[in-house]
């Protein structure tokens, strides 16, 4: 086992590759909330993964009780939007053209950003009483990612219902849907992973990455024009509103937002 987990080197993230087999645990207690830190952090990791030949499966996590609880509130003011989805969009686009297989196990909280990088993972699997869901418009904002891509997976009016009204879902609701590829008990969790890595080390990793290029190859034109139309109304629109700035600033004060519908 070759771990690569120096403290000099990560801290938002430990990983570890056992043969063709790469694990990236998120490490931000108590939520594992994704700041641009470990943005940065994932997108070094992914670049030096996806260049390692000997890697053909990425596997993500949360430590202790929490997948993710989603990207920094923080990091939506004005001030920092712009950077925080530039990074964060970069990741995911990352993930989305990669040529390994990625798999995100998880459980507890997945939500907002968490949420968004684990559905553009090939294989999704969760805990059963996950709680999944895209809680940003209850702050005056949208998940530009889950805008472009949630109805692909889930169908038009559950991703309407799920982006407009905030609604959390559980994790064997969310692979009812197809938001997740597989719900299970949460002891059941790793196993189930192991058993689905297991499967996919028995085949040709060359195979692998040209059938994940042909699989994604129509969505994938979609989802790169979608998302940068997305990015420009969030910059242009969302972000001139006093609402959005009103949720951020009311999140951050632990109070009610008072919107104005301006």
């Amino acid at each position: 086992m070759n771990t690569v987990s120096e403290q000099s080197k990560l801290r938002r993230l430990s990983l570890e590759i056992e043969g063709a087999v790469a694990r990236v645990v998120v490490r931000n207690p108590p939520l594992n909330v994704i700041d641009v830190p470990m943005m940065e952090e994932l997108a070094r990791t992914l670049a030096e993964l996806e260049s390692n030949a000997s890697v053909t499966v990425i596997a993500f996590k949360g430590e202790g009780r929490e997948f993710s609880a989603g990207v920094d509130i923080a990091a939506h003011a004005p001030d920092k939007v712009e950077e925080m989805l530039a990074k964060f969009h970069a990741l995911i686009r990352s993930l989305v053209v990669s040529r390994k297989v990625t798999i995100a196990a998880v459980h507890g909280l997945v939500l907002g950003g968490a949420a968004e990088l684990a559905m553009v993972c090939d294989l999704v699997y969760s805990s059963e009483d996950a709680e999944w869901g895209f809680p940003e418009i209850k702050l005056g904002c949208f998940p530009p990612v889950a805008c472009t891509g949630l109805a692909a997976l889930v169908g038009q009016k559950r991703a309407a219902e799920m982006i407009l009204t905030g609604r959390s879902i559980t994790g064997r609701e969310a692979s009812e849907i197809g938001l997740a590829t597989r719900s299970v008990p949460d002891h059941h969790l790793d196993s189930t992973v192991q058993a689905s890595v297991g499967q996919l080390l028995r085949l040709s990793p060359a195979a692998l990455a040209v059938t994940k290029k042909a699989c994604y190859a129509w969505d994938s034109m979609h989802f790169d024009k979608g998302l940068a139309r997305a990015e420009k109304v969030y910059f242009d629109d969302l972000m001139k509103t006093a609402d959005a700035q009103e949720g951020i600033r009311a999140f951050i004060e632990k109070r009610s937002p008072k919107w104005t519908g301006r």
